[in-house]
């Protein structure tokens, strides 16, 4: 049995999803949509996808489909994965779930309405190099875990319009420390700003967690020359140090520094195979829509923090999660 799927929105990240897609055994990509109808024709025709559209409506009433890959711009995200939701089709929405926290709410109630799935995209969990970082901490490897240091910086991806660095650069690393330290922030206190472009391009973020005793910083930019993708997490015995990009790790302890080898795999693909795979064994994906609405409520009030010059207490209860 194979796991027919539709694309929405084959830009530059959605046709990544398409050739994974089109590589996994247990799919089949029946259809992609785009608004330029022109692009969708493009990528239908490199990767071999029978039939394409400029419309979802169409594609979804036209198609036979399990599922649906939302990779459009994040002020639609909200709109297409509903109306997905409410054809009865299981969705992975990229990341930002959403523009709001009251858009994210949207998706989740239209997922338990209909039953059905969402999977956010939040890739780095799927990195191995952080596969490696959790199976350390796990094991003890740094004793406590006390703080990390999140620094993704490089110049302005074109691509992206609609959104500042918060929300689609920072949020990988907003999504990793609630992952890595299993515990959920209560508030931050971020600066930052736009130096030439219409959204915010830079921001440093300090977010305090339930205990009290982990604090995450997190920097990121749109100004940088050269990309860096990296984090630090310093424990009471020792450091774990991540290189995103080439998913290198290493362990820094009192009297060792460990590197271990690991395998470059794609995350993309890692992260589509756990997507189907879990629909295809009615499995809740690992990374769900909560996941997604949280990030996001934590970016708004990283934003709001810039915006007041002063700390803001992070609260999930407000919006019922």
């Amino acid at each position: 049995m194979k796991l027919k799927v539709g694309v929405v929105g084959v830009g530059f990240w959605g046709s990544n999803h398409v050739r994974v897609l089109r590589e996994l055994e247990s799919v089949e990509v029946r259809a992609v949509c785009d608004i330029n109808l022109e692009k969708a024709k493009q990528v239908a025709r490199k990767f071999g996808v029978s039939n394409y559209y400029q419309d979802i409506d169409e594609m979804l009433n036209k198609e036979e489909l399990d599922a649906v890959n939302v990779c459009t711009p994040s002020i639609s995200h909200a709109e297409v994965a509903v109306k997905v939701l409410e054809y009865g089709l299981d969705v992975f929405v990229e990341k930002p779930l959403a523009s709001s926290p009251d858009e994210c709410l949207e998706i989740i109630d239209a997922a338990k309405s209909n039953n059905r799935f969402v999977m956010t995209g939040f890739i780095e969990r799927f990195n191995p190099a952080v596969s490696k970082a959790i199976e350390l901490l796990r094991a003890g490897e740094i004793g406590e875990v006390i703080m990390s240091h999140g620094r993704r910086i490089g110049w302005w991806p074109q691509r992206i319009g609609d959104v500042g660095v918060v929300k689609d650069t920072a949020i990988h690393d907003i999504d990793l420390t609630r992952y890595i330290f299993g515990q959920e922030p209560v508030s931050v206190y971020a600066r930052g700003g736009s130096l030439k472009h219409r959204f915010e391009d830079h921001i440093q973020a300090i977010m305090t967690f339930e205990d009290e005793l982990r604090v995450a910083f997190i920097e990121a930019n749109w100004l940088t020359p050269r990309k860096k993708r990296e984090m630090l997490i310093t424990g009471s015995e020792g450091v774990i140090s991540i290189q995103f990009l080439t998913q290198v790790i290493s362990l820094e302890k009192a009297d060792v520094v460990i590197e271990p080898i690991l395998k470059w795999k794609e995350p993309l693909r890692i992260e589509l195979t756990h997507f189907t795979e879990s629909l295809l064994n009615h499995r809740k994906p690992s990374v769900d829509a909560i996941d997604g609405a949280k990030a996001v409520i934590i970016a708004e009030s990283i934003l709001e923090s810039m915006k007041k010059n002063k700390p803001i207490e992070i609260d999930f209860k407000k919006f019922g999660l």
